[in-house]
């Protein structure tokens, strides 16, 4: 399917690595102009120099999410031509709700909720002058059923699906459309993290947890970062002009939930 996404420009968060980095080059290859963000500016570089390039323009930016007014900053002094933005975060540290610290809430707040707000800000009255705007917010199936051990992360990405839905129904009648696509366990360095965590508190090996984790899914394996980024871009074209405000699980059938 040609998704028709020349001279469409996209911002990617999270663009280093994992999901936000193949939805980038996927992006990419299907004629988008990108703009990578993320903290890390050599990581930045090198992704910038994997991105297919057909007379496209990509570019990045550098902010740290955790220093939400460094990144208003920083898109106050940027040119925000952007059609596409996807939001897309590492998500919270593992753990029992009941034993989270407030801190390990208002960093999650501020790294998910607050600054997907302050980029859509940025963002939509361009969105506004072209008719046309996507937000893709990258978050989690935990929004439809909370994940055990992650009890910060289920509680953030349901604010995050809230505030989504919301704007969705704000900006629908300008041609701007925002959704969340919620991936299931996912082969990334977020994933190998939890496998390492459940690992030491199980006393099970790395092996015998992605196992079972793998078995939690019909698909019985993990997705590719690849496949996410497919359902991420074909949310950002054209052809999903009538899909708004909703969740797309990307789990293999893992969601127990319609």
């Amino acid at each position: 399917m040609n998704l028709q996404l020349k001279n469409k420009n996209a911002l990617v968060c999270g663009s280093t690595q994992g999901i936000g980095k193949a939805t980038a080059i996927l992006l990419a290859q299907e004629g988008a102009n990108v703009t990578l963000l993320a903290r890390n500016e050599e990581k930045l570089k090198l992704v910038l120099d994997e991105l297919p390039n057909h007379n496209q323009n990509h570019n990045y930016l550098v902010a740290d999410f955790l220093k939400s007014n460094e990144l208003k900053n920083i898109l106050q002094t940027s040119d925000l031509q952007f059609h596409i933005l996807v939001n897309n975060t590492g998500g919270p540290a593992g753990g029992p709700i009941f034993n989270a610290e407030i801190s390990e809430f208002e960093k999650a707040f501020t790294l998910h909720l607050k600054c997907n707000h302050i980029l859509a800000q940025a963002v939509v009255p361009f969105m506004k002058e072209e008719s046309y705007g996507r937000i893709i917010n990258v978050i989690s199936t935990s929004v439809k059923q909370p994940l055990d051990g992650l009890g910060v992360s289920n509680t953030i990405r349901g604010a995050v699906a809230s505030w989504s839905k919301t704007l969705a129904n704000e900006l629908g009648q300008f041609g701007i459309t925002v959704n969340n696509v919620l991936p299931g366990a996912t082969n990334t360095e977020r994933l190998n993290e939890i496998i390492k965590n459940k690992s030491v508190k199980t006393g099970l090996s790395i092996e015998e947890v992605s196992k079972m984790m793998m078995n939690a899914s019909p698909a019985k394996r993990f997705a590719k970062p690849q496949e996410i980024a497919n359902a991420i871009v074909f949310i950002a074209s054209e052809k999903a002009s009538y899909i708004n405000g909703i969740n797309v699980p990307v789990d293999g059938g893992r969601t127990k939930s319609l």
